[in-house]
């Protein structure tokens, strides 16, 4: 059986680590590889192999650190191809939306390109007499980041490409459920002509994470996933004096108004509900029309959109989606469909027991909706992670934004409407860190920041754009005067009061 191994200073290596978990092709249910899981030992040794590489990656200048990120770039997308169908078997995700998951992580690859830019600081000349005043930003030293199975090229590339950039080492801990891809992309780095030991890929459990948060080598660390780890790798982090970014779960509600375009807000919802079987922190599983007639109207339209929907195994180019990535989730989303059924909610299309022909092992959910859901029904207050799409029924636009706003999680939410006055309205109203005005999916572009609020991020700053540059750099702040620039000159005492500029 193939194992899947830790990438430590530009080699593959099991370490000391005996502890192994099964890696499953979803498609079929069926163990496909083994990927080591590292012990404290092996964690330890990947950091101080980063420790000892960073300073010379540092003291390498920001134009050809971006260089390394341009070949990184070129080479990805020469094999996208290949890495899609690799993302995809392990995952689950149809290829099509493998090669969205690595696109969008390339985006910040470019972004980061353009790190001389980014990393100039301020000068003020004169601030005193002879005196100038200037700041700069220098990276952390080793950072880390641990993240999810949904989407295993675009979050580390969100993550690394930053950090490498500003001149950090960089230990990368991905999901054991897919983690072949995050392994070749440190290897394509390797081959772009990054340093070995600046990015390091470790696999693990809580054991792995509980080492990154405690190792004091490690200066910040940058998470994705449920909201209870985020919460926990925040504090931990924190306490031990790191830096943290801890990123968690959603329900993104998407509000319907009366004047909306029925057709595309229809085709915007199954698509940002189903789609990657809904495995995104940023999925639209709660759509929330207002008025009771747009709601009539709009389930009606949906029924006929999600019986068209396909699913079928990852490299069918017809499928809409595929199987989620474990038995595990499978069973987790189909228990919430029972939950919701129970606390009275109207189940429309049910989407429990489905198998597909040849690939009965498969772990496939098929589309399921919900309909009259209310606010205090734990199914609607909790994520549910997968294809399943509840409506919430409000009567006006101030009771829809009610909901998202009280809700638990704030991550994203749209607005479907042509009403310039009511979209205004509720962007500026709507406790939602990311807003969406027609736009399902409102994942900002590179070069701004993702982040949500609540209980969907603990943290102040955003991942990616120039928070993310924030973070991984610290600024330092020099103050300098030359006296005795003229030798005519006479020497001035000095002051040991607090200095003022007179």
């Amino acid at each position: 059986m193939r194992t899947i191994a830790h990438l430590i200073g530009g080699t593959a290596t099991t370490a000391t680590g005996t502890r192994r978990a099964d890696v499953f092709d979803p498609n079929t249910g069926r163990v496909q590889a083994e990927v080591v899981l590292a012990d404290t030992a092996d964690v330890d040794a990947a950091v101080a192999n980063a420790a000892a590489a960073q300073p010379a990656w540092a003291a390498t200048n920001p134009q050809r650190r971006a260089r390394v990120l341009f070949d990184f770039k070129r080479l990805v997308e020469a094999e996208i191809g290949s890495l899609a169908e690799l993302l995809s078997s392990e995952h689950g995700k149809v290829v099509a939306d493998s090669r969205g998951d690595i696109q969008r992580g390339l985006e910040v690859i470019e972004f980061a390109c353009g790190i001389p830019h980014l990393l100039k600081g301020a000068f003020t000349s004169g601030a005193g007499p002879g005196i100038d005043v200037y700041s700069l930003r220098q990276p952390l030293g080793v950072v880390a980041g641990i993240t999810p199975f949904n989407f295993p090229a675009m979050i580390p590339m969100w993550m690394f490409g930053v950090a490498i950039a500003c001149g950090n080492a960089f230990i990368l801990k991905p999901s054991e459920r897919d983690p072949s891809l995050p392994v070749r992309l440190g290897e394509l780095m390797l081959e772009a002509g990054l340093p070995a030991g600046i990015l390091n890929v470790v696999h693990g459990d809580k054991a792995a994470v509980d080492a990154l948060l405690d190792n004091p080598d490690v200066k910040a660390v940058s998470f994705v996933g449920s909201s209870d780890i985020a919460q926990y790798v925040y504090s931990r982090g924190t306490a031990n004096g790191k830096r943290v970014q801890a990123m968690g779960g959603a329900k993104n509600h998407g509000v319907v108004l009366p004047d909306a375009d029925l057709d595309q807000t229809v085709a915007d919802l199954v698509g940002a509900a189903f789609g990657s079987a809904g495995e995104r922190c940023m999925a639209l599983p709660v759509v929330v029309p207002v008025g009771a007639k747009t709601a009539d109207t709009l389930r009606e339209a949906l029924l006929p959109e999600i019986a068209k929907l396909r699913l079928g195994v990852s490299t069918d180019p017809d499928a809409h989606y595929g199987p989620v990535v474990s038995a595990a989730h499978r069973d987790r989303i189909e228990s919430y469909i029972a939950m919701g059924v129970d606390e009275g909610a109207e189940l429309v299309v049910d989407g429990r027991g489905f198998t597909l022909h040849g690939h009965e092992g498969g772990f496939f959910v098929g589309p399921t909706l919900f309909d009259h859901v209310r606010p205090e029904m734990q199914s609607y207050r909790d994520e549910i992670f997968g294809p399943v799409l509840q409506m919430v029924r409000a009567e006006t636009l101030a009771e829809a934004i009610d909901l998202p706003s009280k809700h638990q999680y704030g991550n994203g939410v749209a607005l479907f409407t042509r009403s310039g006055p009511a979209a205004r309205e509720f962007a500026a109203k709507v406790e939602v860190g990311m807003v969406g005005i027609n736009v399902p999916i409102p994942v900002p572009v590179a070069y701004h920041s993702f982040g949500g609020w609540k209980r969907s991020a603990f943290a102040d700053i955003g991942i990616h754009g120039e928070e993310g540059v924030r973070f991984y750099t610290k600024v330092k702040t020099v103050t300098q005067r030359w006296p005795g620039l003229d030798a005519n000159a006479a020497v001035t005492d000095s002051s040991f009061v607090i200095p003022t500029m007179k």
